[in-house]
């Protein structure tokens, strides 16, 4: 309980610097802590070591990390303030030397050796549309790797097409309900492409769905 209040007095100080959106900072940590079980619905135990894409204010990625203790966390994040943030709180929550902030643009940090296909999840909440979001998180998982995102109310599988998934190198998406929460997953199952993800940008402009 402890250490759910100091994670809940990080998000309403998050909220208030413009990190993470309106609505109770309560049902943000709580959507955050859906993403452990859904998580766990791909992997056998937690994994040893994640990244969170666009960590912005925290959620999933410092509330993962609090929870996994055992886990190396990487929080790839584009805004420099907010990786100054990340870092700072990380430290009150004594988690600093579990937690790697990698400020930059994504898709130019999941071709780097070191990051480029060594994770054990990648986990994105509200980072991007799920075509760019499946095609950048391609780059940093491990085959056999799942990435779990956050999803609307009343999501479909239209969302993330089979077919394209399958020219990434992911299995069909799975649809999960967790504490009234919507989320999505995948698996990774073979290496990427050499040019997956593309330069900065080119996902988004030219979306592979």
């Amino acid at each position: 309980m402890e250490g759910r209040e100091a994670l809940l007095g990080i998000l309403i100080r998050a909220q208030s610097a413009g990190f993470i959106g309106p609505g109770d900072p309560a049902d943000h940590l709580a959507h955050a802590l859906g993403f452990v079980d859904a998580a766990l619905a791909f992997l056998p135990a937690p994994p040893s070591r994640f990244a969170d894409l666009g960590t912005g204010g925290g959620v999933p990625g410092l509330v993962l990390a609090s929870i996994w203790d055992g886990a190396e966390a990487v929080f790839i994040e584009s805004a420099a303030r907010r990786c100054q943030a990340l870092e700072e709180w990380a430290g009150e929550l004594g988690i600093a030397p579990r937690v790697v902030v990698v400020n930059g643009r994504a898709e130019d940090r999941a071709h780097e050796i070191g990051l480029r296909e060594t994770f054990d999840l990648v986990t994105a909440r509200s980072f991007a549309r799920p075509a760019v979001t499946a095609e950048i998180a391609c780059g940093f998982l491990k085959v056999g790797a799942p990435l779990v995102v956050s999803e609307p109310p009343d999501p479909t599988d239209a969302r993330w097409p089979a077919d394209a998934l399958e020219r990434l190198g992911f299995d069909p998406i799975v649809q999960l309900v967790v504490r009234d929460a919507h989320y999505a997953g995948t698996r990774k199952v073979r290496a990427a492409d050499a040019d997956v993800p593309r330069a900065v940008g080119r996902p988004a402009k030219r979306p592979r769905w």
